[in-house]
């Protein structure tokens, strides 16, 4: 090892150091100018529209090797600390804290802001309506799982709107206070990962008591309490709650993905990049489904979802729930949503918003 090679190479980083402080404050004092411009306008500091354009722009710009994920990871927390110079942020989430779905709020508002942990996910609609919340972050549909039917439900009666999406990966680790899987005698585990990893704890616990929790974070809580037991959560979980990770990737599914929804109570502008979100009201006919694909086939509309729930007022009526490519503004998904009011069906569009960067 050349140690005067190193020492210059380390205080070349420092300089870079200093540079790239340097613009972090420069940056912020335009943050500054903005918030002067809104003219106290604090509801607008979060722009889905606007930061995904951002991140768009610094990912095809991106030429290493520097990788695009820790671009991103370090870019959020930048633009986060500048909303936080504008005005505060408050986001409910589906908690308690820990959660997978804490974890997808963390990854797309970062740190800077302020969170509130929300047992119910209705209650998560009730403080954004209510404005105790600026912006509240739903689970909508898992990779392998499938829809969280529960969240469709409080659509149907919600006026809030969809402003965003983020998908998260979602990994399992199997935590502990113990130092071997040797010592594990039950496993504290939500139902929805004991499902994903249920391969993996059938070969490497399969004599150990399973208790189901509430949620992974729960199941970490009640871990960290019981000596010779063990968890099945997520890394943030382990932190929290002080536990040694005894295995990685459980999951069963290598891509797991969650994807999350952020609801708001203002529809989001064009990026050309977007889904948008549709209930539709289909009356109890035949060809009804028909009719409503129809005008989205016509216009070489892609759909990237169609879920169906029971309408609970009247038997054998039935929601769809239909997420497409495009933007309501754009003249082809604007024309095929107005054929669908003609052909009598009731739509209320849930939003249009940028997809997942």
């Amino acid at each position: 090892m050349d140690k005067k090679k190193l020492k210059n190479i380390r205080k070349n980083i420092d300089g870079v150091d200093r540079k790239l402080l340097a613009l972090l404050n420069k940056r912020a004092d335009l943050a500054l100018q903005v918030k002067k411009e809104k003219r106290g306008e604090n509801n607008n500091v979060y722009v889905p529209e606007r930061e995904a354009e951002v991140f768009g722009k610094l990912i095809t710009g991106n030429k290493g090797p520097f990788p695009d994920d820790s671009v991103k990871a370090v870019f959020r927390e930048i633009i986060s600390a500048s909303r936080a110079l504008q005005a505060p942020l408050k986001i409910a989430y589906w908690g308690p804290e820990a959660t997978f779905t804490h974890l997808a709020a963390l990854e797309h508002f970062g740190q800077a802001v302020s969170y509130v942990a929300i047992k119910n996910l209705a209650d998560i609609f009730t403080e954004v309506e209510n404005g105790r919340a600026d912006y509240g972050v739903i689970p909508i549909e898992n990779s392998t799982e499938g829809v969280v039917n529960h969240t469709l439900d409080i659509f149907i009666d919600s006026e809030l709107k969809i402003c965003a999406e983020t998908l998260s990966r979602i990994s399992y680790r199997l935590l502990s206070k113990s130092k071997s899987i040797k010592e594990i005698k039950r496993l504290y585990v939500f139902q929805q990962p004991l499902a994903q990893c249920r391969n993996w704890v059938e070969t490497n616990l399969p004599d150990t008591e399973i208790i189901e929790a509430k949620n992974t974070a729960e199941s970490a809580r009640l871990a960290a309490k019981d000596k010779g037991s063990a968890a099945v959560a997520n890394t943030l979980a382990g932190e929290i709650y002080g536990l040694n990770t005894l295995a990685k990737n459980l999951e069963d599914v290598p891509d797991n993905f969650t994807r999350f929804l952020v609801i708001g109570n203002k529809y989001v502008a064009r990026t050309g990049n977007d889904k948008t979100s549709v209930l539709v009201s289909l009356k109890d006919k035949v060809g009804a489904l028909y009719s409503m694909l129809l005008p989205f086939k016509r216009r070489k509309i892609n759909l990237t979802s169609i879920e169906s729930r029971p309408s609970r007022k009247k038997a054998w009526e039935y929601f769809f729930f239909v997420d497409m490519s495009g933007h309501m503004e754009d003249a082809k998904v604007k024309a095929a949503l107005a054929d669908l009011k003609k052909a009598g069906h009731a739509v209320k569009i849930l939003g249009s918003y940028p997809g997942a960067y």
